[in-house]
């Protein structure tokens, strides 16, 4: 088995690095990719990622060449492109922009997920902004609706891009927010997460608990 020629700069409890170690596994290139992990926070960023990536966000992806290419959507792109199976992103036509919008729907949602930890966990109780909690939450409540009224059945179609986008945002759901209890007002999108989250992809990444 040749040595990886690729680096992941990630953190396990990232939902956007967990998309990318997903298709890694479920196109077979998990042996070509060396996994780094990074300890950073919006506030507190991690220096070798900054050099790499002037944002300082993960995932970032390290190539052969030495390039570093970063975003969940570009790595996810790239990967998708480098193995000789069924693509997991659609090429063309009305599927490629149906997947790529679900799972931008997905990214969406993590994204407010991700706004809520910031605003509980990194800022002092005092100062935490109600109103801009709730709005969030508003976000996820609308966007998980619209999963259960009209992405279930798609969803269950393929595993590719829009699954595992929305399989890794209802994921960090439950590693942030475990007490909001969505599978009672979503049972569809419940049952289909409670089949995905059984695939080796998803059991071998998921979050530290």
């Amino acid at each position: 088995m040749s040595a990886p020629s690729m680096t992941l700069y990630y953190n396990a409890a990232s939902p956007f690095a967990r998309k990318v170690m997903i298709l890694l596994h479920e196109t077979g290139q998990s042996n070509r990719v060396s996994l780094k992990a990074v300890a950073l926070t919006p506030v507190s960023p991690d220096v070798e990622v900054c050099r790499d990536n002037p944002c300082g966000k993960i995932p970032a992806l390290r190539l052969a060449d030495d390039n570093v290419i970063h975003d969940s959507r570009v790595i996810l792109e790239y990967l998708d492109q480098q193995h000789v199976g069924n693509p997991l992103i659609p090429k063309e036509g009305s599927a490629r922009w149906r997947r790529l919008t679900l799972a931008s729907l997905a990214d969406a949602l993590m994204d407010a997920a991700l706004l809520i930890r910031y605003e509980t966990f990194l800022r002092p109780e005092e100062k935490h902004w109600s109103e801009w909690l709730d709005a969030q939450q508003e976000k996820i409540a609308r966007t998980l609706a619209y999963f259960e009224a009209e992405a279930v059945t798609e969803l269950s179609t393929h595993f590719d891009v829009a699954s595992i986008s929305v399989a890794c945002a209802l994921g960090y759901l439950d590693f942030r927010q475990p007490n909001l209890g969505w599978r009672s007002s979503y049972p569809r999108l419940a049952n289909w997460y409670y089949e995905v989250s059984q695939r080796p992809s998803m059991l071998e990444t998921q979050p530290p608990a």
